[in-house]
């Protein structure tokens, strides 16, 4: 079985020129970046639970969130596992209950309303992730402050 390493989402923003969001998740323990490209409806779901941002209505992430709430269900940790023919993949591990494929884009909203840890693969980290040295922290922490000036209404069509 895989090593697991804790990852902590920086943010959601739009690559150009492709104009295609990714999800940057930084390695808890470590200096690897784990970039995810990702739809615009993901995007603003992840931007809107990381900015607490409560939507008039739930979004689908949200009504999952309460569904699973309702059934008394606790989502333990996300796992991203693996990357292949250039897809993600990731699992919802619930307590006391089943393991769930889902896309990482999901997975990694529903874990941020719900609180769950994000956890990446070692296999993962080790193909798709980027390692900054510490050098790069200025690169790192304008990318912070871009993401802190985004909206999550940057990213609907």
């Amino acid at each position: 079985m895989s090593k697991f390493h804790p990852v902590e989402v920086m943010g959601v923003r739009v690559e150009m020129p492709s104009n295609q969001p990714i999800v940057l998740l930084k390695e808890s323990d470590g200096l690897r970046y784990l970039p995810i490209w990702l739809g615009a409806v993901e995007a603003t779901a992840i931007a809107f639970a990381q900015q607490e941002v409560a939507p008039p209505r739930p979004l689908t992430h949200d009504l999952f969130k309460d569904v699973l709430g309702q059934l008394g269900a606790t989502l333990n940790t996300v796992h991203l596992t693996e990357l292949k023919d250039g897809i993600f993949y990731a699992e919802l591990i619930f307590k006391d209950g089943p393991t769930i494929s889902a896309r990482p884009s999901d997975a990694i909203a529903l874990a941020l309303r719900m609180g769950a840890p994000i956890l990446a693969s070692e296999a993962l980290l080790e193909e798709a992730g980027i390692e900054i040295p510490d050098q790069a922290e200025d690169e790192v922490e304008r990318f912070k402050e871009f993401l802190d000036q985004i909206n999550p209404e940057d990213f609907l069509g």
